[in-house]
Order: C-alpha cells, then structure tokens, then sequence
C-alpha cells in the first residue's frame, strides 16, 4: 500500500508544509473517529482538479467500520461524489443527503473540510455503519457533541494544535476515559471509566459539577505554586498531556483539548487513562536496572583490585617467566572489567562493542616489545554480554599473541582490527587481526598450538560463542587471524 507521502507527491500540488499539516491530522484524527463511531476517508484534489486521491484512513475503535477494504489510494473522478465537492468548494460540513447502502449496511455520509489557514487542503468523508443505531446514551450523546465540535475546529482550521503532535499510542484514548468541561472548567459530564480513575485517586465523590481543576489539585499531594499550574491545566485551557499522581493511591494520565468550535472557548475534553499499574511496573524495572548497574559496577572493581594484587605480586616474583605470566593474567582480568565497566553504564544487557575493542587496543599496545601501532575498521555494532565478554578476552589473547611473537624489541610495525557485521537470518560477525610482523613459524597450526592464549582463544571462540577461528599468514608480510561468530542480526 503506498505511502500518504508517496501519494501526495504523485497526485496533488501540495507542498511540503500542507503534507506536514495532514501528518499532524491523521496523527490525532483516531479520536475524532472514535467520538463519531465512525470511519474516516482523507481525500485530497488532484493536481489538475479532476479528481480526488484517498490518502489516509481510519476506522473507529468504538463502533462497527463503513468499509470491509482499504480506501486509501482510490481516485474517484470529480462530480461523483457531490458532498466532496461542496465541502472542498464551500469549505463547510456538509451533512445533506440520504444515507448510502453499503453491502446492505446503511451508511450515514458527511464531508468535512481540512482548512489550513485560508486554503482548503481536502476533505474528510466521515461514514457511519447506520445498522447498529439505537437510542443513545449519555455517554454516546457527549462523544458525538464532542466529535461535532472538533468536526467545526478541523472545518475552521483550529484542528490539530500546532506543535502538539501527540503520540497516540501512548496518549489515553476515548474508551480510557473522558470527561466534558464547561467554558469555567466545571465538570460537565464524566465516563464511568473516567470516574472509576478519581475514585482510584481519592475522590469519594462524584465529578459532576465539580471544577476538575480544583478537584485534581485537591487530590495531589501539596507542592505549593505547582497546583495553580495544575489546577489551569486540569481545566483545559491549553491542549497538554500530563500525569497526576496522589500519593500511594494511584497516578492517571490526562490529555486536555480546548474546544473551540467557533472561535470561542465553549469548553474543554479531557481524556484520561489510569496508569498506576503502569508505572510501578515502570519503576520495579528502574529498580532492577539500577541493580543490574550497580552489581557491574561491583564486579568491575572487584575485578580491577585482582589485578592490583596480580601486579603487585608479579613484581615480588625473581622469575621472569612468572612475571610475564602474571601480567598476562592482568591483561585478561582487565579486559573483562572492561566490559563490566560498560554494562554498568547502560540500560540493558548489551554494549557498543567498538569502544571496548579500541580500549582493549590500547591497553594491549602498552606490553608491545616494539613501536607497534594499531588501528581499527570498520563496526562491531551492539552485542550482548555473554557475546561481548568472551570476545573481549579472544581480542585481548590475539593482540596480546601478535605484539609478543610478532615482533622483538624496538621493532616498528602495525596491527590492524577489523570488523564487518553481516546480516541474513543469523547474522554474522567477521573479525581480522592482521599484523606486519614476524609471521608464522614453518608448519605452525594454530588448531594444534599448545600455549595457553591459544587455548584459551579455541575454547572461547568455538565453545562459548560458537564460531570459527583461522590463523594463517599475511598476503604480503605477518600474521592474519581470522573470526567468525555468529551474533543477533538485529543488534547492529
């Protein structure tokens, strides 16, 4: 199905600003859906005017839908469908007409103008399943006042607000809850699901006649000059979502909209949802988040004192093999702490592993026996922690094994790393090693080498992380080795 960009840009002359004034709409015109019990058809001119292009639509999710298919990227001629043109034409609503048959579904068919500041840029075909019609509640008779009343704000171009494109999968929704206000803010009408939200925050009362603004304030805890602020947007005056909480009761979500069919202030529509639940789930994973943090924040230091104690040790020791042993067990210590590091500064358990590469570079590069210098291409992107911590020891062993067998005191050379993340199914990480130096020794097998950064660097790679490992020589000069490991594709 195309785009509403594409078929703007394909079939009308609007402009960019117009697009952006029909994203805005469609951003909020499920609400004026939901309040209609009826589905809704954006029809946009065509460039030439001979006809009209359905770029968006929606259907209610209070009532029963006008259309069993999609109608968006239809083009019906001009003239067919009379009320579109005396909407776009006249720039009113236009209710006149008989109700059409639809599969023998009687549908009830009005055109509302979309006006964005003096020009008309479509028309909304708002259709209602008729088969369903009983006599309406109070509750149906206020969302349809209401859905009247943002019907004349779209017709005058006082609908959406500008600059408050709301995100309306996280905003409440009709069937959450909705109160009507007066011109004063008092409470005018308020749905059962609305009244069971207050009765969740404390109210013992009922919301009729009460001003909201006054009564939300009472029910909040004290902050001083924040409940005037609260009281005002509790009444409505200005399109904005906010969150009241009251204490340990509860906390509900509201969205205040100005109605303002006319010109003038007439009264207001707040949408409400109850989210206490919500948020404590929301503060449990905070909680925990800050756990998991803190712990890596532990084992980092736990693991950064072993090495102190390594170090010190190693320079007690006469031996110099037992030295050198014992710094390369630092060596290992460290690069695992630094990737605890990282998980204690993130969200969740995942790294960008491009840092930690480039940290574990450099603290390798400061044992090398030469003037080595090394240097990293391209992303290891995002990966998990039980990926991230073995592969940060294979890198620590590889360099580690190239800067010590690769070259000898004084000498200059380079190491290269490089990565290339591969999607597909199973994704797939392809890590290079290369270095200038030395090279490998006459009949050298690296599956068969029996020194422990070898053996450690096989267990890892093929046992914990599932993947191959290849050491050959350089193209022209040195050592190559050559990773691959399979990773989430997802996470790049």
């Amino acid at each position: 199905m195309p785009s509403m960009n594409d078929l703007v840009h394909q079939h009308t002359a609007l402009d960019e600003s117009d697009l952006e004034w029909l994203h805005l709409l469609v951003s909020e015109w499920q609400l004026l859906s939901d309040l209609s019990f009826a589905d809704l058809v954006l029809w946009v001119p065509t460039s030439d005017g001979t006809r009209y292009v359905s770029v968006a639509q929606m259907r209610p999710n209070t009532g029963p839908t006008s259309y069993q298919d999609d109608m968006v990227g239809h083009l019906v001629p001009r003239g067919r469908r009379p009320m579109l043109d005396a909407a776009h034409d006249e720039g009113r609503i236009v209710r006149e007409g008989d109700p059409e048959w639809r599969e023998e579904v009687p549908v009830r068919v009005e055109s509302i103008p979309v006006r964005r500041e003096s020009r008309v840029l479509g028309v909304i075909a708002r259709n209602t399943n008729l088969l369903t019609v009983r006599t309406p509640s109070r509750l149906e008779l206020t969302y349809l006042q209401s859905a009247s009343d943002l019907a004349q704000m779209i017709a005058a171009g006082a609908f959406p607000f500008p600059g408050q494109q709301v995100d309306m999968d996280a905003s409440p929704r009709v069937g959450d809850g909705l109160i009507r206000l007066d011109a004063d803010g008092v409470v005018q009408y308020a749905s059962p699901n609305a009244l069971s939200a207050y009765h969740r925050l404390g109210l013992a009362a009922d919301l009729v006649g009460h001003h909201l603004g006054e009564t939300t304030a009472e029910l909040a805890p004290a902050r001083g000059p924040v409940d005037e602020a609260l009281v005002k947007l509790a009444s409505g005056w200005a399109p904005r979502e906010f969150e009241v909480e009251s204490g340990e009761n509860g906390v509900i979500q509201l969205r205040a909209i100005p109605l303002k069919p006319k010109g003038v202030h007439i009264g207001s529509l707040v949408l409400l949802r109850d989210v206490t639940e919500l948020r404590r789930r929301e503060r449990e994973l905070i909680t925990k988040d800050a756990t998991i943090r803190e712990i890596h924040h532990r084992v980092k230091n736990n693991l950064q004192t072993v090495a102190a104690l390594l170090r010190l040790q190693a320079r007690r020791m006469d031996s110099a093999q037992g030295r050198e042993a014992l710094n390369e067990a630092v060596r290992r210590v460290g690069s695992i702490a630094i990737v605890h590091e990282t998980l204690s500064q993130t969200l969740d358990e995942r790294v960008e592993f491009d840092d930690i590469a480039d940290r574990v570079l450099a603290m390798v590069a400061e044992i090398s026996p030469g003037k080595v210098t090394g240097s990293r291409t391209g992303r290891f992107g995002i990966l998990d922690a039980e990926v991230a911590t073995p592969l940060s020891m294979v890198l620590t062993e590889v360099l580690q094994n190239a800067l010590e067998h690769g070259f000898g005191p004084g000498e200059q050379g380079t190491v290269e790393v490089s990565a290339v993340r591969g999607g597909g199914e199973e994704g797939r990480l392809m890590v290079i090693i290369q270095d200038d130096g030395r090279g490998l020794p006459e009949g050298f097998d690296p599956q068969r080498a029996g020194n422990l950064g070898l053996q450690i660097v096989r267990t890892l790679v093929e046992g914990e992380l599932g993947g191959t490992f290849d050491m050959v020589p350089a193209p022209e000069r040195g050592t190559r080795v050559v990773l691959d490991i399979p990773v989430d594709a997802e996470k790049h």
